[in-house]
Formats: structure tokens, sequence, C-alpha cells
């Protein structure tokens, strides 16, 4: 977030559309926020400090993680740190019996963009352990096609999931 003082007010101003909203938000007078916003006072009373501070820290981690999720969508995909325990329906004579396996994979793009568009249409969390399910199977069990083509069905039964984008 920005650091100067005229930085987080032309921030907030970009936020809320005026030097009228931030100041109703922030509890000063319009005229104190554009003086904040050209320069003319360098430095705010402590307790605006810190109101000022708290506002842009709230509006600007949105902005942070939104651009994360597009570009983790788009181009860098998504690391699942997980201990669960895998199973999966392979052909007779081999070994498919469940067990727990502490993974860390990353999935393409495609994978994130799934999980990020199951979670913003509310998604149950069993529907998204599919997902995840189906990452896994594709890039870790059969190697993006290297292997085990045989598997139809993997599946998932998490201790826990940790997830880095």
């Amino acid at each position: 977030p920005p650091k100067t003082l005229k930085g987080q007010i032309s921030f907030l101003i970009r936020q809320f559309g005026s030097a009228k909203a931030v100041a109703a938000e922030i509890g000063v007078t319009a005229d104190s926020v554009n003086r904040y916003r050209r320069g003319a006072r360098k430095h705010a009373r402590a307790d605006v400090a810190a109101k000022i501070d708290d506002t842009v820290r709230q509006r600007w981690q949105p902005l942070v993680r939104k651009r994360r999720q597009r570009q983790a969508a788009t181009s860098t995909g998504i690391t699942v740190e997980t201990r669960a325990r895998f199973g999966y329906t392979a052909p007779i004579g081999t070994t498919d019996d469940g067990r727990f396996r502490r993974l860390t994979v990353h999935l393409p793009p495609q994978y994130a963009q799934r999980l990020f568009d199951a979670r913003e249409t509310g998604a149950s969390d069993q529907q998204m352990r599919q997902i995840i399910a189906e990452g896994f199977k594709e890039v870790y069990f059969r190697d993006g096609g290297a292997r085990a083509m045989a598997l139809s069905d993997v599946a998932i039964n998490v201790d826990y999931l940790d997830l880095d984008y």
C-alpha cells in the first residue's frame, strides 16, 4: 500500500470517488483531505493518520488478493500442500488401497480457475475437493499422461489442505 500521506489520500479518493466521501470515512473535513492530497499538509494528527492507514489497508488487501487470483488462474497456477488419504480405482491386481500421503503439487492454471469459479458460485467443500482430486489425478498420479493411464478415479479424504497462489 502507499506509504506517504499524499499517496494514501490519492488512493482513497480513487476508491471512494470524492474527497467528501474520504473525509466522512476518516473523520476530517473535505478541505483537509484536499490539503493532504495537494501536499499542503505533510502530516496528519496521530489519530487521523492511524484511521487513514487502517482504511487504506482495508481497501488495498482485496485488490492484491484479486490480482493474485487472476494471475494464478491465467499463468502461474496454484500449489496445493496436503496430507490426505488417497484411493483410486485401478485395474485388478494393482494396489488401490487408500493410504495417507503428504504431497505438495503444483496444479496448472485451469485448476486454479475452476477452484476460484467454484468458490464464487458457492460450491460445497466436497465439490472443491473433487476439483483438487482431479488435478492430483492428472498431475501427480498420471504425470501429465506419462503413466497410470488406466487410473479412472481418485478419491481424496483430506487431513489438512493448504493452498498457495
